[in-house]
C-alpha cells in the first residue's frame, strides 16, 4: 500500500482575485480575495473537483484565511 500514497496527489489553482483591505500578517504586503479550485488526481486523471474561495497575500503567496 506504500505505492498507493505516491499515485494520488492534490493541486490547488488560483483563477480569479479581487483587492481586499488589509495588509498580509507574516510579510506586511497587501491581500486580495481569491477563487480557488482543488483538483484530486489519481495516476495524473483528475477525479474530484472542489471549488473554494480565500484570503492571499499578494507577495509572498500565503493563504491567510480560507473560507470552505
Amino acid at each position: 500500500m506504500v505505492c498507493f500514497c505516491f499515485l494520488v496527489d492534490q493541486r490547488w489553482k488560483l483563477t480569479g482575485t479581487k483587492p481586499v483591505a488589509g495588509t498580509c500578517s507574516r510579510c506586511g504586503g497587501g491581500a486580495s480575495v481569491g477563487d480557488m479550485k482543488t483538483t484530486t488526481r489519481f495516476c495524473y486523471v483528475p477525479f474530484y473537483w472542489k471549488s473554494w474561495k480565500a484570503i492571499i497575500c499578494t507577495f509572498c503567496g500565503a493563504i491567510l484565511k480560507s473560507y470552505r
